[in-house]
């Protein structure tokens, strides 16, 4: 159960933390063309209005062409990031329409300056926010150098317009500045974001594998034991039982002893089932002092084991951790399920010629549900008559070896588990390693 909650608990807060990186991420991609769109792509526009409706109609135009090729930037944003993980190619008929508006953007930014339309100083800024938004998502599907080339490439063509509508030179090493500026910016926010991204979702891929593949690895380990427990008792089994048939038929007395022994290899083959399963359902102190620690670490509570190197730990007899080691697996898992701590320590003591394990966590708050001794609250609702799990079945399986169990608030907000448990087990009374008839 620890080790569920352990997982369940750890990957559900890795991948929380993934999916609101990952979110946070594309909802900067996709708002960065508006944000240069209402300030470089705007404030510049202004200056159309003192130079007649022709300026203005330009002006309009352009920014409504930048606003259309924002809205389609943001639509491809998923299908880039896709790409660049290497999930599903991305379409290439889904940059066609954008390279289209593109063009017509280049030729109205090359219109407004040939009617003077705009400053100079303003068209530098507005060609700041000319391939922003198309180079958002196309930066992620194809190579950087390809990226940069194309960049370039299309740095050169603005240039040369300019230049043949009669740009000045220093407005042509002004628009060259702004270019590199935002092919710059574009290339070092988003491909490092991308990359950051794939990593983490591949580390998150790659521990669900680890998962998978370690829980199929216990499968095939448990069925390798069975097989080797069951496999040749089974094959005798069948054997003597069609020897017994062919006696039984020739009326022979010797399909009895046939049978009488078939019994025989039949119980022991029930009890060696017993004690593989006994392997897997057995409490081990020192393992599940571990398990508690990483868990409630795991969880984000500071966990702290004491005494568990001492005599109290691993001097104990062999019946006294098994019991022990299942009062800190239920603390433990209780602690996750009904507490809401921020610290918890676990000690280990010997007194008066007994073991003692205490649990104490500071979740005993107001409406924090963690029981109040008698069996209610933290863990019993699993718990019942005959060796069940919660805080009902612990009593039964320490109270086999003589030892008690109490649960409950110890004041200042703490919340405690005590179990005790004699060194000297009575005489006569199982061991609560043992299975009961309803565990089997």
């Amino acid at each position: 159960m620890i080790g569920r909650v352990r997982g369940w608990r750890r990957g559900w807060q890795e991948r929380t933390k993934l999916q609101r990186i990952d979110l946070y991420t594309r909802v900067t991609l996709c708002s960065l063309p508006w944000v240069f769109l209402l300030s470089w792509g705007l404030l510049p526009l202004g200056a159309t209005l003192d130079h007649g409706p022709v300026a203005m109609a330009l002006g309009a135009a352009f920014f409504a062409v930048n606003a259309v090729q924002c809205v389609l930037s943001n639509r491809n944003v998923a299908p880039a990031f896709a790409h660049y993980r290497g999930a599903e190619p991305f379409p290439p008929r889904r940059l066609r329409l954008p390279a289209a508006l593109l063009v017509v953007l280049t030729g109205l930014l090359v219109a407004l300056a040939a009617v003077g339309g705009i400053d100079d100083p303003g068209l530098s800024l507005l060609v700041l926010d000319l391939p922003l938004a198309f180079t958002v998502p196309y930066v992620l599907l194809v190579p950087v150098r390809t990226y940069l080339l194309h960049c370039a490439a299309f740095g050169v063509v603005v240039l040369g317009l300019l230049a043949a509508v009669g740009a000045p030179g220093g407005l042509l090493f002004g628009v060259a500045v702004s270019l590199l500026v935002v092919v710059l910016l574009v290339l070092v926010s988003t491909r490092p974001s991308a990359w950051s991204l794939t990593v983490m979702w591949q580390a998150e891929e790659a521990r669900d594998m680890q998962a998978r593949l370690a829980v199929a690895e216990e499968r095939l380990r448990f069925g390798r034991d069975m097989h080797d427990v069951l496999g040749r008792n089974l094959a005798v089994i069948a054997l003597k039982s069609e020897l017994a048939v062919e006696l039984a038929q020739r009326g022979n007395a010797a399909a009895v002893d046939q049978m009488v022994e078939v019994q025989r290899i039949a119980r022991a083959s029930q009890q060696e089932v017993r004690d593989v399963v006994r392997g897997y359902r057995e409490a081990d102190l020192p393992t599940e002092l571990l398990g508690a620690k990483g868990v409630l670490e795991a969880a984000g509570i500071t966990c702290t084991v004491e005494g568990a190197d001492g005599p109290a730990g691993i001097g104990a007899p062999p019946a006294v951790q098994a019991a022990l080691g299942w009062v800190v697996r239920e603390a433990a898992t209780n602690v996750l399920r009904h507490g809401d701590p921020r610290v918890c320590v676990i000690r280990l003591t010997t007194t008066a010629g007994a073991v003692v394990l205490e649990v104490e966590n500071d979740g005993a708050g107001p409406g924090a549900g963690q029981g109040d001794g008698s069996g209610a609250g933290q863990g019993d609702g699993s718990g019942a008559a005959g060796g069940g799990s919660g805080l009902a079945g612990l009593r039964e399986r320490l109270a086999a070896l003589g030892g008690s169990l109490e649960a409950g608030p110890a004041g200042d907000g703490l919340f405690r588990v005590t179990a005790t448990v004699p060194l000297t087990a009575p005489g006569g009374r199982p061991s609560p390693g043992t299975l009961s008839t309803e565990d089997r």
